[in-house]
């Protein structure tokens, strides 16, 4: 099988490239010498493209959420999402969809070996608009959290996001919009603190935000967060790190193929670790199924992963 790396020594600030010298030694135990480095914005999509053309059967991406997702989201424009599959080499702060996955992402011998022959599965992704996303899609509280993280820089890892969440906690007043699902259910305008759009079940590091999302059922995880006073903030806050914040009235899940939030104005909003600005009032969200092919592990064929829905 033909396997090719790319990878981002910016991703994780500064642990990719520090990550470098084990990878390639990695894989050059496999007989992978074939690596490719990003050297600025952009290069993720045109190396993902370029390794499309090729013919080359794996893509190992060394990063995290960002850099896997801007790779992924090329494939899968180019309409070879299905044909060249993707294995996570994670240097990222979250290394969020890895583990919903299930890889062991930052075992870099042992993702060389599973990148080489490995099994495969078929996942969905999310689109917006017309850009797509790997792992989740979040506003709100969440896009506010990632522009705090930004001002943060004596941080990285896990570490970097627990404590911007924590200083937007109880600062972050809410947004009002209208949230539509499939069939036309409507949420009225209201203050919420957050609404996160799940294709995996982790985010942010430490939060198992989505703990009944599947990769590969055809639809999106909703979750929306009601806005609430500071001590019950906090205990959402503690809850969501374990997965049992679903149980709090504050915290709605609705599992859906579609949904359209309407604001007063274009939202910020984050996809998959990045900050976007939407370009109108209005955003269509919906799931895209089977659009993506990834190395999973060593599964016997068949059977389910009971941590991502996977077969």
């Amino acid at each position: 099988m033909s396997v090719r790396v790319i990878a981002n020594p910016a991703s994780g600030r500064g642990r990719g490239v520090r990550a470098l010298p084990a990878v390639r030694a990695a894989f050059a135990a496999v007989g992978v010498s074939d690596v490719r480095l990003t050297t600025g914005a952009g290069d993720e999509r045109r190396l993902a493209l370029e390794a499309a053309q090729d013919g080359v059967e794996t893509l190992a991406v060394l990063g995290g959420d960002g850099t896997w997702s801007k790779v992924a989201c090329a494939l899968v424009d180019a309409g070879a999402g299905t044909r060249c599959r993707l294995a996570m080499l994670g240097s990222g702060t979250g290394n969020d969809f890895a583990k919903t996955v299930g890889v062991p992402a930052t075992d870099y011998p042992a993702m060389a070996r599973l990148a080489l022959s490995g099994r495969d599965a078929l996942i969905d992704v999310g689109q917006i608009g017309d850009a797509h996303f790997l792992n989740v899609a979040g506003f709100g509280f969440s896009a506010a959290v990632l522009q705090e993280c930004e001002r943060i820089r004596w941080l990285r890892g896990d570490a970097l996001y627990f404590y911007a969440a924590l200083r937007q906690l109880f600062r972050y007043p809410g947004f009002d919009a209208t949230v539509t699902m499939e069939g036309g259910e409507r949420a009225a305008r209201r203050t919420r603190l957050g609404l996160i759009v799940c294709n995996g079940r982790h985010f942010g590091g430490s939060f198992r935000i989505a703990p009944n999302a599947s990769l590969s059922d055809g639809l999106l995880d909703a979750i929306t967060i009601e806005t609430a006073g500071p001590l019950t903030r906090a205990k959402l806050f503690a809850a969501a790190t374990r997965g049992t914040h679903l149980a709090y009235p504050e915290i709605g899940e609705r599992k859906t193929t579609s949904l359209t939030i309407r604001w007063l104005e274009p939202p910020i909003y984050e996809a998959d670790g990045e900050l976007r600005r939407a370009m109108s009032d209005e955003l269509e969200i919906r799931c895209v199924p089977g659009a993506l092919r990834v190395v999973t592990g060593e599964t016997e064929p068949g059977t389910r992963n009971a941590a991502t829905g996977l077969r």
